[in-house]
């Protein structure tokens, strides 16, 4: 039996007035896996993962989550959908099992019940000692932590994060990550957006990089680093003779300032040939990563 697509899109776009902020994209999200949505600022990622969360009507095309269209669904939807957003919302009023015991009357769900699953969460997200501090007394890991339990209050079948490790420290991050691996080995299908490349690639089963609305490429990190960026990079100051080797080489690189890049699968003879002839200065190889991939991709001008 032929398994169906947690969220589908076909030629999905958003206007806002004139500006068109998602293009005609087509994706798919199956069941159990982590998916994620790429790009620089302005690229239609957040808009379209507002769409997901059918808060914002899109413009034309389909888009089905659990099979269920956005447009005449969005109750059954948003019932089972957890979402960390980019902001901190969490109510400074309260405490954390109070944020979490109060969100989870939002679905009807019993206050001893509430209370049951709300110390489980606690204990998940490694709160269970803030269960009766106020949200201005934890640090910034901890509301986001905090959130993430907020999300998971309603036992959802699809989580939907927006940075959800922005502005956290190494250690924060990494124990976030720790707690999304962790949901997706228990089944959970999770959709996110990142400008931590290195988040994507550590949790993401696919992704897709956007730009100006449209979808760029879409595939399994690895897959994508190895088709974009090669196996390795070799890093070489830039001079017109270290260029004139490359050109004579074949090589496939590109010049950002004062630094060549080249991506190859056999970077031990690129780097011999280069020292050799080429007089190149100082040579760094490295292994191709996805952050070489989306520079290549969107380019390395800043988006405001």
């Amino acid at each position: 039996m032929a398994v169906e697509p947690i969220i589908e899109a076909h030629d999905l776009r958003k206007d806002f007035g004139a500006l068109r902020a998602v293009d005609g994209v087509n994706f798919s999200v199956m069941p159990g896996e982590v998916f994620g949505f790429l790009g620089p600022n302005g690229a239609g990622k957040t808009t379209t993962m507002k769409m997901i969360e059918c808060v914002s009507p899109r413009s034309e095309g389909d888009l089905s989550v659990f099979g269920l269209d956005i447009g005449s669904h969005p109750r059954e939807i948003k019932r089972w959908l957890g979402v960390v957003p980019q902001e901190t919302n969490l109510d400074t009023d309260l405490t954390c099992l109070e944020n979490l015991v109060t969100f989870a009357s939002y679905f009807d769900i019993r206050k001893e019940d509430a209370r049951a699953r709300a110390a489980e969460l606690l204990d998940f997200v490694q709160l269970s000692e803030k269960s009766d501090v106020l949200i201005e007394k934890l640090s910034g890991g901890m509301k986001r932590r905090l959130i993430l339990a907020r999300a998971l209050v309603n036992s959802p079948r699809l989580l939907i994060l927006d940075e959800p490790t922005i502005g956290l420290d190494p250690q924060a991050r990494h124990l976030m990550w720790e707690k999304l691996k962790a949901l997706q080995s228990a089944g959970n299908t999770i959709v996110l957006t990142t400008h931590y490349l290195e988040e994507a690639e550590r949790l993401c089963n696919r992704l897709v990089i956007m730009d100006h609305g449209k979808i760029l490429v879409e595939g399994a990190p690895a897959d994508l680093v190895r088709q974009y960026a090669g196996g390795d990079v070799v890093e070489v100051n830039h001079t017109p003779e270290v260029t004139a080797c490359l050109e004579e080489m074949g090589a496939r690189f590109e010049v950002f300032g004062d630094m060549v890049q080249v991506f190859s699968d056999h970077p031990k003879e690129v780097a011999t040939r280069l020292l050799s002839t080429c007089n190149p200065g100082k040579i760094f190889v490295r292994r191709g990563s996805l952050e070489d991939v989306f520079l290549s991709l969107t380019g390395r001008a800043l988006r405001e």
